[in-house]
């Protein structure tokens, strides 16, 4: 039997454009044109695959068939993502590690020395420029900077930062984030303390230093509205700027982070050319909005914001924390401090990169153990929200997605 040149025509473009949905996303292979998305996806069995694509809003992805295989001894989801390169602290060997996907293969690029070093946040200051703030191991104690050359991994410059040290109780310390502003640096950070042999707590204050690397520690502001500023940042994000240059960003005292339950979740503001956070603005998400803490904080636009908020009667305690489908997501007014709920599948996992803003719209991962790993787009205008692209096979998690 014959088929006419137009059914088979018609027929050719269908499978086409079933293989485009359901494949395009493939890593590449043939040394065409860069990607546009990577995802680090964590299945069943852990192991864990980075797939880069080109659209987020359809066609679905196997990462065992479509993905680059990690080694989940060298590299984690901690991760540093630009220009189609991955930078991640080596576990054992000290070095910054440069890596690149090659079709199947996770490749190591280049690498550079630094010694004792625990990221605690990075920031790119030039499309080749990357300054990582930290602590030194394995004290924990001493806040640490470096400024790396990425394209020929070299380090510009290295040193301490004189941002006081830990005492009265409290051995250890976290850095959320380090702001240029002119020639010295605006510093969040607060003190942790052990309880008993597995546990520890925070202080209840958060301290914003002014530092400069010449001149050391010039001042600095106490606040004891929350604790624990912005997190780890190449793990989630939780600060941003707004149009106005303002900056903002969000404490997270949860038992995932601080370990500080009894303080508000809140978003503060550093207005642009001050030095501390706004002593008139306090947006207490815990007590007046979501009545839960939250891990996460994306900008939208306009003075909105997207938060990741734990709902505290869906786990038990931080042991499934992590497993259990708990998160909601709200969409935030800044000025007038209010909260949307935004129509989406409780999600699991307790600290994702998880929201790429693009336009009108936000693509946002979800891991449903009753829907699916999907990324959802949601629309900025409407508020509607719709599947996108779908991770199959066996995804558990949906770590995280960046911008390539």
């Amino acid at each position: 039997m014959f088929l006419s040149r137009k059914v088979c025509l018609i027929i050719t473009i269908s499978i086409l454009t079933l293989l485009q949905a359901c494949s395009q996303q493939s890593n590449k292979a043939d040394g065409s044109a860069p990607h546009k998305y990577s995802l680090y996806i964590r299945l069943k069995n852990n192991a864990e695959y980075i797939v880069q694509c080109d659209s987020l809003t359809g066609g679905t992805i196997d990462p065992e068939k479509q993905g680059t295989p990690l080694d989940i001894h060298q590299v984690s989801r901690d991760i540093i993502v630009k220009d189609n390169f991955y930078y991640h602290m080596g576990f054992k060997n000290d070095q910054f590690i440069k890596y690149k996907v090659s079709g199947k293969v996770f490749q190591k690029v280049d690498s550079v020395a630094m010694p004792h070093f625990s990221i605690e946040n990075f920031r790119w200051m030039g499309k080749d420029t990357l300054q990582i703030i930290g602590l030194q191991a394995p004290s924990f104690t001493q806040v640490v900077y470096s400024l790396i050359n990425t394209d020929s991994m070299k380090v510009i410059s290295t040193g301490k930062l004189d941002i006081p040290h830990p005492g009265n109780g409290f051995n250890n310390m976290s850095v959320g984030f380090a702001e240029p502003l002119d020639s010295n640096l605006v510093i969040g950070y607060t003190y942790h303390k052990p309880v008993g042999t597995t546990s520890y707590t925070t202080s209840d204050t958060m301290y914003t230093s002014l530092v400069s690397i010449t001149s050391g520690l010039l001042n600095t502001d106490k606040d004891t509205r929350s604790t624990y500023p912005a997190g780890v940042n190449n793990v989630q994000s939780y600060t941003f700027y707004d149009e106005h240059g303002d900056f903002y960003f969000m404490t997270c005292p949860g038992i995932a982070l601080g370990n500080r339950p009894d303080v508000p979740t809140g978003v503060f503001r550093i207005k642009k050319g001050e030095l501390a956070p706004d002593k008139k603005y306090f947006f207490n998400l815990s007590a007046s909005v979501i009545n839960n803490h939250a891990y996460g904080l994306w900008y939208l636009s306009k003075g909105k914001a997207i938060v990741r908020s734990e709902r505290k009667d869906l786990y038990h305690d931080l042991n499934d924390h992590y497993s259990a489908a708990h998160f909601e997501f709200y969409v935030l007014d800044l000025a007038e401090q209010t909260a949307t709920k935004i129509n989406l599948p409780l999600d699991k996992g307790t600290r994702r990169e998880c929201v790429i803003v693009e336009g009108d719209k936000a693509y946002i991962s979800i891991n449903s153990d009753k829907q699916g790993d999907f990324i959802w787009i949601y629309d900025i205008k409407t508020g509607e929200t719709k599947k996108g692209l779908q991770l199959t096979g066996h995804t558990d998690y949906i770590l995280r997605m960046d911008r390539l």
